[in-house]
């Protein structure tokens, strides 16, 4: 099973600075930077610490990562976000947890062992809204569907008919549960960007 993790990047420089340092390349096959049109340094960044840049010509996050997920290599994408907010240590747990056999597996920021640093009120309220509809209306059992920090096989790309107009977590995670496809969840905490 080889997996591409994807970073999608707009003026991430600092973040990247602090975060790319913690993940081992030896975890993936492919990384795999997405940048939107950063003026900071991230790309300068990237490539001079030989990470590949791919810089789609389109506008809008899903439809540049639906681009992304055209080139990348991986049998599995690991969708992660380089601003803090997802722990690097956390991709080992998240690719073990793939290859028995899940279509998606989500680092769930509310399950049991896991915390979000990062929440305000509006923002806990907003997932747990937001969770439980999806969970009502397409029997699933999320505890978070607004995280980017994700893994899928890649051809989950083509049975979910991915929309570039949706919101990415979101419409992976009701497209997958709308499918009936495999999908779990591993706890991880999300500090503060």
């Amino acid at each position: 099973m080889k997996t591409t993790l994807v970073i999608p990047t707009l003026n991430e420089f600092e973040c990247m600075e602090k975060i790319m340092p913690r993940i081992k390349k030896e975890w993936v096959d492919e990384i795999l930077i997405v940048d939107g049109g950063s003026t900071d340094g991230t790309v300068e960044y990237a490539k001079k610490h030989n990470y590949p840049v791919f810089a789609p010509k389109v506008k809008g996050l899903s439809a540049q990562l639906l681009e992304a997920f055209k080139v990348a290599t991986g049998d599995v994408i690991v969708l992660f976000s380089p601003d803090g907010n997802s722990i690097p240590e956390l991709i080992p747990s998240l690719i073990k947890k793939m290859k028995e056999g899940h279509d998606m597996v989500i680092v769930s920021r509310y399950m049991a062992g896991a915390k979000s640093y990062d929440d305000d009120f509006f923002t806990r309220i907003g997932n747990f809204l937001f969770t439980s509809t999806v969970n009502l209306f397409f029997r699933a059992k999320y505890t978070d569907t607004l995280v980017i920090f994700r893994a899928f096989k890649k051809n989950v790309i083509e049975k979910i008919k991915f929309d570039v107009r949706g919101d990415v977590d979101l419409q992976l995670s009701i497209r997958c549960a709308k499918k009936k496809l495999k999908e779990s969840e591993i706890p991880g905490d999300a500090p503060k960007r």
